[in-house]
């Protein structure tokens, strides 16, 4: 975990003053240094290495680890995330932030504000997790905490605690050398059913902001720029309504909203060979009716449409609905039809990632243990894919401003998306898991409560802390960021937002698991008065494995 401070500080002293202003450009190279140079602060090598210094000390390391363990503990589904929300806003509290809470009418949102001035910095992070992802850490196979119970099978409850860690010892160094600025930290509140980003720019979370810099648990220590292989999408709820009658006595008289459900769907499985390449569609039927003597007079169907761009999106969304007008026509039923998510795609800022780049060297990976990669490759092993172990290696930068259409094959959301079309956006991915999960899953939880997770989150944090000094102390790295955004980014497309007006967060989704859940998963809440991690708690040996099958001598 630790590299020693001097040889930190000689890294971060390269970075800081070594590299010349940056400068939007438009090609995939780096930027060429101007002929001028800026001026650079004389405090900035110190300030990065004091943040650094900090965020490793053993008192913020213990923090961000009892964050770390806590979220994991809590396992909220999304909109649900009150005891999350409840926490560490404490903590920011304790720390001088002051806290705005049910922001843009959803009521685990929080905004957490400290300073004054420019620039304005906004720290975020997601913090929902996984349904039926329940999973004990620490353990190389399938093992849940309570069966069939949500957990943190995306990471999410690592991203906030990290940005806490490096929001506080930033406020540290701007108090002792009376630095302008303001810090904003805001959770990603819903980010599975990327429920709510584009509610926060309508709300105008964005309005003042400079930069923003977000985070999302990864398998290395890595930023990137430019477009990714991600889709937007919109979440789009079909309900039908029909009439019942009893199933066998008088079936005709009744008007099936599940077949009309069954209609649609046949439909767009059928229509899935005519699509673009490009697209990733499916669905869950969320209301199947009630009881099979009874002809089901109301069900419901929930689709993700996702594409490459926003008018391609709007086309899937079109098709999407002329389904549901047919599968109406065929049941002489009606229906009607609910957004219940959208993400634009993402496209990062080339000079925020170039100077969270430098910094991202300057920390350098975690100093993994044997136990570390012992758990990574036992949960591999387990799962039949490559065993290789933990990151050993910092990746080089890489980005493209703009990712030919037909090179592109679909992918994943988020809805960090909308942010990052509304204010220069940069994210970094940092080493709290391994290669292994598939994502979404119960195997991605493995590490999430460990010393690796631990680490990973305290390098990242020493990364976010120092790109905020970089923001505050170098005009040259704000000014670049927002000439890219205005002239490269936004010069030939401008975001216009997939929620319509009357749209509204739909606030009451995953009510009904937490209730069921939560009396179990209150009974396995981290404690850490009592303990000093959660493993401790839970009673796991650090890494758990299968143990070796006993071989067998002939003639036994």
């Amino acid at each position: 975990m630790k590299r020693p401070l001097l040889s930190l500080f000689a890294a971060i002293a390269v970075a800081s003053l070594s590299g010349a202003p940056l400068r939007a450009q438009s090609s995939a190279t780096t930027a060429a240094p101007d002929a001028t140079p800026a001026p650079v602060d004389p405090r900035l090598a110190a300030l990065k290495a004091a943040v650094a210094a900090d965020v490793k000390s053993q008192a913020l390391f213990d923090l961000g680890q009892q964050m770390v363990d806590m979220v994991f503990s809590f396992s909220e589904l999304g909109f649900q995330e009150f005891e999350t929300s409840r926490y560490l806003t404490g903590i920011l509290e304790k720390e001088g932030f002051t806290i705005e809470r049910g922001y843009a009418g959803i009521p685990t949102m929080w905004v957490a504000r400290w300073g004054s001035g420019s620039p304005v910095i906004a720290l975020g992070s997601d913090v929902d997790c996984i349904p039926q992802a329940s999973q004990k850490p620490g353990v190389a196979y399938h093992d849940p905490i309570i069966e069939g119970a949500p957990g943190h099978g995306e990471g999410h409850n690592s991203g906030t605690p990290l940005n806490i860690v490096a929001a506080i010892a930033a406020k540290r160094q701007m108090q002792k050398a009376k630095i302008p600025g303001t810090l904003v930290i805001w959770p990603g509140i819903a980010e599975e059913l990327v429920g709510t980003k584009a509610y926060y720019v309508r709300a105008g979370l964005f309005k003042d902001v400079d930069v923003v810099l977000y985070n999302h648990v990864g398998t290395d220590l890595v930023t990137s720029w430019g477009e990714g292989q991600m889709n937007g999408l919109v979440s789009i709820e079909y309900t039908f309504l029909g009439e019942s009658a009893h199933s066998a006595g008088a079936p005709w008289r009744g008007r099936s909203a599940l077949d009309a459900v069954e209609l649609m769907n046949a439909g767009w499985n059928a229509r899935r060979e005519h699509l673009r390449l490009q697209q990733r569609s499916h669905y869950v039927i969320t209301n199947g009716g009630d009881q099979p003597n009874v002809v089901p007079r109301n069900a419901s169907v929930w689709y993700y449409f996702r594409e490459t761009n926003y008018e391609q999106i709007k086309k899937l969304w079109e098709i999407g609905d002329k389904m549901a007008q047919g599968a109406a026509l065929m049941t002489d039923t009606t229906f009607t039809s609910r957004l219940l998510g959208s993400a634009w795609p993402i496209h990062m800022n080339k000079p925020l990632a170039l100077t969270m780049h430098d910094n991202i060297k300057a920390v350098g990976l975690p100093t993994w243990t044997e136990a570390d990669v012992t758990l990574a490759k036992a949960t591999q092993a387990e799962l039949g894919v490559p065993v290789v172990g933990l990151a050993t290696k910092i990746a080089d930068l890489k980005g493209q401003e703009e990712i030919p259409d037909d090179e592109r094959r679909g992918g994943g959301s988020d809805d960090i998306g909308d942010i990052s079309w509304t204010v220069p956006t940069v994210s970094l991915r940092f080493p709290a898991n391994f290669q292994a999960g598939p994502g979404h899953n119960w195997a991605n939880a493995i590490p999430m409560a460990t010393p690796i997770a631990h680490k990973g989150v305290n390098a990242g944090a020493q990364v976010i802390a120092m790109t905020v000094m970089d923001a505050l102390l170098r005009p040259d790295v704000i000014a670049a960021a927002k000439d890219y955004f205005t002239n490269v980014q936004t010069k030939n497309r401008k975001y216009t937002p997939l929620i319509r007006e009357t749209d509204k967060p739909a606030v009451e989704l995953n009510t009904a698991i937490m209730q069921k859940y939560k009396p179990e998963l209150q009974k396995y809440y981290y404690d850490p008065t009592k303990y000093k991690t959660y493993l401790e708690q839970l009673g796991i040996t650090y890494p758990t494995v299968r143990p070796a099958p006993q071989k067998t001598t002939a003639g036994q």
